[in-house]
């Protein structure tokens, strides 16, 4: 047993918290069993290190699994660890972080081992909802531990030695790892969407800490800092950046302080955390263009939701909505993705994001940046699915669908310069925004250099909402 790889574990912790914070709890636990000469294996703390410490000053509370004991696997005394440190958790209202590196169930504890999984599942349905959880990834977190992170509300994972799978890549039948690498971070993130970061091991740490830093300790408490960037600050070239909400949503932030879920999954749709007067509000754009590092364009999509797209921006708004933090949506879309693929899961993806913003009850905010057409429009926090206001830039268009294509429908058969007279007429009569804001469906139309300060202003106003709902037990979408 190698000292480096025995320290291991513990050398994570020491990194995500601060310094000299960490207080462990049952460090002495060792197995119950002694079948298959497990006692004379079994180390003290039984594979997995538990306890507490603050990060930012916040408490917080980790467990961190030891591949040197046992190879990490999981019996029942390593899984009791990890339900106490939950209940424990729970009861003080602050986050649990689970840094996995674990071979596994535990062999020679059979069904102890087993039974010791679905009480940690257990557990973590009672958290959800009440307290953050967070998952890093740094080795192996296969089979039934792989429902761990993804019952927890953020995953992270190292990009390179990490693997997380159900089954293991070379079990699924015709597929071979070495082409298709299920169990890599980069699959994981961009096609399975489990992962919401990756990266080294140093870089993930760091991002956990900052994550740490923009969530609520728990479904009752506040998180709010003091605003040091000007509330009425104008946001100049805003419409320039429409196309790529990173842009835009960084520059109205506080200080610019931008950070984007799942940014490789589903990347028509943006999930972002930002700052506004100190508060941590939830993002969710409308993306149809991805610029790199270098601010070329690196990809262009279809001004559409996905299915993908609606998944990912649904489990993001119930995660801020759990949390009381308040939700600002970003609308420029046509309608959605159409391709023989995606009309298998559409219907039912976009139906998630409906429920997602319709029980949604904490502050709504709506900015229409570009184009809103169709029911696609109506499922991106319109009034109608209860956003509580709608802002519009001045160059907006709002309404069933595209001119031109109205027009054609309407004048099936007509010539060309009949249809080009009958789409700027509906395109001035239907889609115009001050025809929106005029019945109702648009609050105000604003400048786009102006978002920052409107925004603020409808969260300050927003601030004591109170949402009252049908009593049912919960609902079934």
């Amino acid at each position: 047993m190698s000292n480096e790889t025995q320290s291991l574990a513990r050398q994570r912790i020491d990194t995500l918290l601060d310094e000299n914070s960490f207080v462990e709890i049952g460090a002495r636990v060792i197995a119950k069993s002694t079948n298959f000469k497990l006692s004379k294996k079994s180390m003290y703390s039984d594979g997995i290190i538990t306890g507490y410490g603050v990060v930012n000053n916040s408490l917080v509370y980790v467990y961190s699994q030891d591949v040197s004991i046992l190879n990490g696997t999981i019996g029942e005394m390593h899984a009791k660890k990890i339900v106490n440190l939950y209940k424990l958790a729970m009861k003080m209202g602050a986050p649990v972080i689970g840094l996995i590196d674990c071979a596994g169930l535990r062999l020679e504890e059979a069904m102890d081992s087993l039974n010791s999984f679905g009480e940690i599942y257990m557990v973590q349905v009672d958290a959800s909802g009440v307290i953050p959880q967070i998952t890093g990834i740094f080795g192996i977190c296969g089979g039934g531990m792989a429902l761990i992170p993804a019952l927890t509300d953020f995953t992270f994972m190292e990009e390179k030695n990490a693997k997380l799978f159900v089954n293991s890549p070379n079990a699924l039948e015709g597929n071979i790892d070495f082409k298709c690498d299920t169990a890599s971070a980069a699959f994981q993130s961009e096609e399975a969407g489990l992962i919401d970061w990756k990266g080294s091991e140093r870089e993930i740490i760091g991002k956990m800490r900052h994550l740490l830093s923009l969530l609520p300790s728990n479904n009752t408490d506040d998180i709010y800092e003091e605003c040091k960037d000007d509330l009425n600050r104008k946001c100049p070239n805003l419409k320039n950046c429409m196309a790529d909400p990173a842009l835009f949503l960084a520059r109205i932030s506080d200080n610019q302080l931008y950070m984007e879920a799942k940014a490789t999954y589903g990347k028509d749709m943006v999930t972002a955390f930002i700052k506004l007067n100190g508060i941590t509000v939830g993002a969710v754009a409308n993306r149809t263009v991805f610029y790199d590092t270098d601010g070329n364009v690196g990809e262009t999509y279809e001004p559409v939701i996905s299915p993908r797209g609606a998944k990912k921006a649904a489990k993001f708004i119930m995660f801020c909505d759990a949390f009381s933090i308040p939700i600002i949506t970003f609308t420029n879309l046509r309608g959605y993705q159409a391709t023989k693929c995606s009309e298998t899961h559409m219907a039912k993806a976009a139906a998630k994001l409906i429920y997602a913003f319709a029980s949604a009850t904490v502050p709504k905010v709506n900015v229409i940046t570009g184009e809103a057409f169709g029911s696609a429009y109506l499922i991106m926090n319109s009034k109608s699915v209860g956003a509580d206001l709608v802002y519009a830039w001045k160059n907006a268009k709002i309404g069933m669908m595209d001119a031109k294509e109205a027009a054609k429908i309407m004048y099936a058969g007509a010539d060309g310069v009949v249809i080009k007279e009958k789409t700027v007429e509906y395109d001035a009569l239907k889609n115009n925004v001050e025809s929106a804001a005029e019945k109702g469906y648009v609050d105000t139309v604003i400048e786009a250099e102006d978002s920052r300060k409107y925004i603020i202003g409808a969260l300050e106003m927003l601030y004591t909402k109170k949402d009252y709902r049908s009593e049912k037990k919960h609902g079934t979408v």
